[in-house]
């Protein structure tokens, strides 16, 4: 294992916008896409973190983004619009669509964005809590490059396409589900090969044959992804890809390009949902409903070998709290890399 840095999570994030900045991004733009990187490390989901970064810059300077792109709306109608965000970067997308989700909500009762052409957004968690936030249920899916087979397949097919929901809570911790439709998100594997470790947990990914692997080289030597739960993350995949891919009329399957892939624009597409609680009752009541959901869920007794039941979310605010005070832990090889790649946009 390697050394951890610790760093403040303002003095990161003011980092990470002032590279994103060097390399082209408007004082805005940089601003949303560090917040997002920094809200996944803050998380715990260092996956999803500051480690993109590098590949980000990659990506800009290999001219595969549209650094000072914002897309533009295709199609309104109602409720639903359609979106493409014309291979800008990813989080300037997803903020401007997400917000035209929330408008639509409050306007319809609900609001449905289908968006094509645009890049890796992050975390999912960051662009739902971005909807809840305003009193809304906040809804994000995303494709992403085919690095997972089909049930019963040994070739990618479909993406880690994440699932995320948010729901407004009576305070900043609200119930919120993230998860990708896999075991693990692949970001997670890279983060382990920037930790300097050689395995894996068992059920993260198979070899190039289709074979269940503990080695990390093997995995990410033309290995692949292991869907979550077999057959139904298979299907929740799929899910995820009709409403991204299909929908939107942008890339899907082994159209989508990947952020660790930098031959090649991604191609990303996105789906954002916003339903308005109060049509259907006062949001103070909704939100006493959910407290006593998540009190009564919780209230069953744990487990052997466990203190507690936890529900969505649980975590990562508990995570949270403990690296607002105390900073944030990256790995040395992951600060080492944000290091270099500032140096070469003469960043210091």
């Amino acid at each position: 294992m390697s050394d951890k840095v610790v760093i403040r999570d303002g003095v990161l994030r003011e980092f990470v916008e002032r590279v994103l900045r060097g390399a082209g991004l408007a004082p805005e733009a940089a601003a949303v896409t560090a917040d997002c990187l920094v809200f996944a490390n803050l998380r715990g989901v260092d996956s999803h973190g500051v480690q993109l970064l590098t590949f980000y810059i990659d990506h800009f300077l290999g001219g595969n983004m549209q650094v000072r792109g914002q897309g533009r709306v295709l199609s309104e109608s109602g409720c639903c619009l359609v979106y493409d965000g014309e291979n800008s970067v990813g989080q300037v997308v997803s903020a401007i669509c997400a917000d035209h989700a929330a408008r639509l909500a409050e306007t319809y009762g609900v609001g449905v964005v289908s968006v094509r052409r645009s890049n890796h957004f992050g975390a999912a968690a960051y662009w739902a809590q971005r909807i809840s936030s305003r009193g809304l249920i906040g809804i994000a899916l995303c494709n992403a490059s085919p690095s997972v087979p089909p049930w019963q397949g040994k070739q990618g097919r479909v993406g880690t396409n994440p699932i995320c929901m948010s729901v407004p809570g009576e305070n900043a911790r609200p119930w919120l589900l993230d998860m990708a439709t896999t075991t693990v998100a692949m970001g997670k594997m890279f983060k382990a090969r920037l930790a300097g470790e050689s395995t894996i947990p068992a059920g993260w990914a198979m070899d190039k044959e289709g074979v269940p692997t503990t080695d990390l080289a093997s995995a990410l030597g033309g290995g692949l992804l292991m869907p979550l739960g077999g057959y139904k993350g298979s299907g929740l995949g799929m899910l995820v890809e009709i409403l991204c891919g299909v929908l939107s009329g942008g890339a899907m399957s082994t159209e989508v390009g990947g952020i660790y892939l930098l031959s090649r624009p991604m191609g990303t597409c996105h789906f954002f949902l916003a339903l308005d609680v109060a049509r259907f009752m006062p949001l103070n009541e909704f939100r006493a409903r959910m407290e006593r959901l998540v009190a009564t869920v919780k209230s069953a007794h744990p487990a052997a070998g466990f203190d507690e039941v936890l529900v969505a979310g649980d975590p990562e605010w508990r995570l949270e709290e403990e690296r607002r005070r105390d900073g944030i832990p990256l790995d040395a090889g992951v600060w080492d890399k944000l290091q270099a790649t500032a140096a070469r946009l003469g960043i210091r």
